[in-house]
């Protein structure tokens, strides 16, 4: 563990689960989730985000509370930087990338341009001006119905720009809020099975 990521699982994992915390959380916040969805020879890191969060609780990848979002440039370029640091290590054809909230923003955004093997955006949004290039990996969005702080229809922005632009994308929407419903647990199980290369014989 060091001071800006944690992570679980083999040291010599073939495939890697990268988690991207939300507005207000910390690293520590979805690795039990990563560790549910993940199986015993998948490497997970959660990375911790740059920024303390202004309320004094937690990390921000950028700050909401500024006008026009003007830190979130640098936010891109860091995030980029450090998923590539991490393909020194395991090849970014073998991640797939989970990100909530402000997290699934950042992940459909920088790691939607990286080769990553998929990304899942759960309560996510696309950033101002966002326009997703092809090729894209495959994504998993989930949003609650009734979701207080990003509207359902944040994700059903997302599918259509992640389409238009010629991407594979699915929306699983559910009964509930602003978190990850268990109840699509064995779905978000099933893309990472589907879309991590197979292990070498």
């Amino acid at each position: 563990m060091t001071d800006d990521l944690l992570i679980r699982g083999p040291a010599a994992a073939e495939q890697r689960l990268v988690l991207l915390h939300g507005w207000g959380a910390d690293a520590d916040d979805l690795l039990d989730l990563g560790e549910e969805l993940a199986s015993r020879d998948t490497g997970v890191i959660s990375l911790r985000a740059p920024e303390p969060h202004p309320y004094g609780v937690g990390r921000q990848w950028y700050d909401l509370q500024q006008p026009e979002w003007p830190g979130l440039a640098e936010a891109r370029l860091l995030l980029r930087q450090r998923l590539e640091d991490l393909a020194e290590s395991l090849p970014l054809e073998q991640t797939i990338v989970l990100g909530f909230s402000q997290g699934a923003a950042m992940a459909l955004d920088v790691a939607g341009e990286l080769p990553v093997a998929g990304v899942i955006g759960c309560s996510g949004y696309p950033h101002p001006g966002w326009s997703p290039q092809s090729p894209l990996p495959p994504i998993l969005l989930t949003h609650g119905r009734a979701d207080p702080v990003v509207p359902y229809g944040a994700s059903e922005e997302l599918q259509r720009l992640w389409r238009s632009a010629g991407g594979e994308s699915e929306l699983l929407g559910f009964q509930g809020g602003h978190s990850i419903d268990p109840a699509l647990f064995p779905a978000l199980r099933s893309f990472l099975q589907r879309h991590w290369p197979q292990p070498r014989p």
